[in-house]
């Protein structure tokens, strides 16, 4: 028997699609992208070696994307939706498509390549990391705000949302990490 309460992803999308929404239309309004060859029209590496994306406003387009990858197949090594995606596979995809920025289609190295932050600083379109497989970074997905990220579980589901705060989530959390530029 089915049960009558809405998919977590859904009933996120029900509460927060309007104000992400809103967010990411006066982000595209009031951020101007830089014209193609401009200084910052790039992704870039930071000084630091970071990788970060050009401009804050794409976090809100990174969650939307992301969003529109639910329910799409696991598949191990997995890297578009066609074909199915993996957790590290799935990231790179949708900031790829949102921001231009090539990420390794690797959890670890991810990780290595992005500025951590504290539970505080943690922002939609930025990355949360786990140990679910004995390792640091074995398993990533994206925050989507209010405790929750979306992530490709494993070979037995789908691209879903999960909450932060869950027993199985809360005691593997191993990294916070963004793609913004350091403020």
């Amino acid at each position: 028997m089915k049960s009558s309460r809405p998919h977590p992803g859904l009933e996120l999308l029900r509460r927060g699609l309007p104000a992400l929404l809103a967010l990411a239309m006066t982000a595209c309004v009031s951020t101007r992208h830089p014209a193609p060859g401009g200084p910052s029209s790039s992704p870039t590496v930071a000084a630091d070696k970071w990788l970060v994306i050009p401009h804050a406003g794409l976090r809100q387009e990174i969650v939307l994307y992301a969003i529109g990858l639910l329910d799409t197949g696991y598949r191990f090594g997995g890297r578009n939706p066609e074909a199915g995606l993996d957790c590290s596979g799935m990231v790179s995809y949708v900031v790829e498509r949102t921001s231009g920025l090539k990420l390794p289609h690797n959890a670890a190295a991810i990780a290595r390549r992005t500025r951590p932050i504290g539970r505080n600083a943690l922002a939609p379109g930025d990355l949360v990391f786990f140990n679910t497989a004995r390792r640091s970074h074995s398993h990533m997905g994206i925050y989507l705000g209010e405790g929750r990220f979306i992530h490709a579980p494993s070979s037995r589901g789908a691209v879903r949302i999960e909450s932060l705060d869950s027993g199985y989530f809360a005691s593997r959390i191993d990294g916070l990490r963004t793609l913004a530029a350091q403020e």
